[in-house]
């Protein structure tokens, strides 16, 4: 850890509201900032203190920061008010769009420290629901380098063949526009205060077409199948409200005694269009 930053990060209160935890690792601090170059505009959410944005304005053509709380911004301003590539805006990134900020770029990178509990709301926000093809944030970017806990980052990479109950709804979400990469795994003694569990870096590199052709039922398969998880597919569709659902698992070629957390993207998708004949 950087003293310079814990000492930082000691004066000021973190607020348990905000699931503020600040990166004080000048290592993950430099790694992240890497990925910024000369050409570039960012899109920051959540610079709380700045410790990374302080880098980021010093590579970068542009960075636009995204901050809720008025005292991390009050110290944003005090540090950063002298940099004229750098933007702050008190604003909730779940109620912004990128076309509202002021970038000249077609597209641009977003690098977001959040709170834990909000991943989940701010990827559907960047990357569109799992059925959206057209969606206005994820048209103006073109990576997006996430600090997520590791868990999480586990659920966003994961496929059929992953272990632990962790493939699903996240992980459709996070690969159906993207391709999602652990590039860094971050202990909790990198943030100060201290989280309980360790986090991780995702990298997303945005997609310009989809993983798999957008259907009419593709969503509601995606959710009908890993809101039961412990019941063989045909189940969980019936549950679900679906009907003839043999008629469609026969010409998808899938047992239905199988449960649907073992099918890739690609056989929902196959699924999903045989479900549209009868639903």
């Amino acid at each position: 850890m950087d003293l310079n930053y814990v000492l930082r990060a000691k004066k000021f209160r973190a607020k348990k509201s905000l699931g503020q935890n600040f990166l004080v690792d000048s290592k993950v601090i430099e790694f992240i900032s890497d990925f910024a170059s000369e050409n570039d505009e960012i899109l920051e959410i959540g610079p709380g203190l700045g410790f990374v944005t302080e880098q980021l304005v010093e590579r970068a053509k542009k960075v636009v920061a995204l901050e809720i709380d008025k005292d991390a911004i009050a110290i944003l301003e005090k540090n950063l008010s002298s940099k004229n590539n750098f933007y702050l805006f008190e604003k909730d990134i779940l109620k912004t769009n990128i076309d509202e900020l002021p970038f000249e770029n077609e597209k641009i990178k977003v690098i977001a420290n959040i709170p834990y509990y909000i991943t989940s709301p701010i990827l559907v926000h960047l990357l569109g629901e799992i059925d959206e093809l057209k969606h206005k944030n994820r048209s103006r970017i073109s990576e997006i380098v996430l600090m997520v806990q590791l868990e999480v980052a586990k659920r966003i990479v994961a496929d059929e063949s992953s272990q632990n109950k962790e493939y699903g709804q996240l992980s459709i979400l996070s690969q159906m526009f993207a391709e999602p990469k652990i590039i860094k795994i971050v202990p909790k003694s990198s943030f100060m205060p201290s989280p309980k569990v360790d986090s991780a870096l995702v990298h997303f590199e945005i997609k310009n077409e989809p993983k798999v052709e957008i259907t009419r039922l593709l969503k509601r398969t995606v959710k009908a199948i890993f809101m039961a998880r412990r019941k063989n597919i045909k189940n969980s569709l019936s549950n679900a409200g679906f009907v003839e659902i043999e008629k469609a698992l026969n010409k998808a070629n899938i047992d239905k005694t199988q449960r649907g957390e073992k099918l890739s993207i690609f056989d929902i998708q196959k699924l999903a269009l045989a479900l549209e004949e009868d639903n």
